[in-house]
């Protein structure tokens, strides 16, 4: 995959440029950002590159820098309250311009599920990978507290702490290289800025409002993010599907990066087979699917609203939508047409 193929655009959050990079053709499958990113050096990193193309083969990958980072605003404060960062994610799925799968990786992954439990009717699916609810369980308070301050006082040695957290199977060079992107990404102010709200993200009370198709993975010898923590998050969020890996590089683009992506396609390819099957002509997404469901049991707008935690108008735009792609004109018919697909 050359670097070329990569399109960077901008977008914003407020007054803040947001640098969004899109790869591939179909769906969109937004992939969340880092604590430490960057779209161009990234871009540049082969097996990132590799990566990107299994996880994104028949989809539009689309990824960002959240403001302060990479390429969007670089001299500009650093976002790092969990508020801004569902801003930032917002931004990047309305620019992207229809409704989304979300891939929250680490750190990510918790603006990801935050703004899944808010807008559940933007999003398709959500994979999270190396994730936690509550940063203060990532490690003890002292060993936080030193982490936080070494990163901020001596940066250079703390990218190489993180450099042997994140890649415990790489090699020197490819170490000292990690260390030159963290260094390059980020100042040691915001880069101690960062962990910090790594550390304070917390998103217990949003997961079990959870309500669109989750899978979580998690690698069993992650040493950045424990993996009791990846179970605990799968625990939490309504019908997730969990699946331990082997492995101890956090970075999903390391190690058995096939064993990783393999699930993740499955997943995803299961959805888009059910739309198939909701209609011989017609594609509906799993929402829709639900919201038929619930129409053919007699409800109105305002109780499916209820029952899926969505606005009255998001469930009467739903219903709208699957009228016209089944093209009948009354929610009885779609009702009828549900049963004798079989979709019920």
């Amino acid at each position: 995959m050359p670097e070329q193929d990569q399109a960077v655009r901008f977008t914003a959050t407020g007054d803040r440029p947001v640098a969004w990079a899109t790869t591939g053709t179909g769906p969109p499958l937004v992939v969340g950002s880092w604590w430490c990113g960057h779209l161009e050096l990234d871009w540049r990193n082969p097996l990132f590159r590799r990566f990107s193309g299994l996880l994104g083969d028949q989809f539009t990958l689309v990824r960002y820098d959240r403001p302060g980072v990479g390429m969007s605003d670089p001299a500009g404060p650093l976002v790092t309250s969990l508020a801004d960062e569902v801003a930032a994610l917002s931004a990047v799925v309305d620019a992207a311009g229809e409704k989304v799968t979300l891939f929250g990786g680490s750190s990510g992954g918790c603006a990801a599920m935050a703004y899944t439990a808010a807008h559940p009717d933007r999003v398709e699916r959500l994979v999270l990978y190396g994730s936690y609810a509550r940063g203060t369980e990532i490690a003890a308070a002292d060993a936080r507290d030193s982490l936080v301050a070494l990163v901020g006082r001596h940066w250079g040695v703390g990218s190489r702490v993180f450099a042997d957290l994140f890649l415990p199977t790489a090699t020197p060079a490819e170490r000292d290289e990690f260390v030159r992107f963290q260094r390059a990404g980020l100042t040691a102010e915001k880069a101690e800025r960062s962990l910090a709200a790594v550390y304070a993200f917390d998103v217990r009370e949003q997961l079990a409002t959870i309500t669109v198709p989750t899978l979580v993975l998690h690698r069993r010898d992650d040493r950045a993010i424990p993996f009791a923590l990846g179970q605990d998050v799968a625990a939490r969020i309504p019908g997730a599907t969990f699946v331990p890996l082997d492995g101890t590089d956090h970075l999903p683009w390391r190690g058995d990066v096939e064993a990783l992506v393999r699930p993740v396609r499955e997943f995803l390819g299961a959805g888009r087979r059910a739309r198939r099957a909701g209609s011989p002509r017609h594609e509906l997404s799993d929402r829709e699917l639900d919201v038929l469901r619930l129409v053919a049991q007699g409800l109105s707008d305002q109780e499916i609203a209820r029952r899926l935690g969505i606005s009255a108008h998001t469930a009467h735009r739903h219903v709208s939508n699957i009228r016209g792609k089944l093209g009948v004109t009354s929610r009885a018919a779609a009702a009828a047409h549900a049963a004798t697909a079989g979709l019920l």
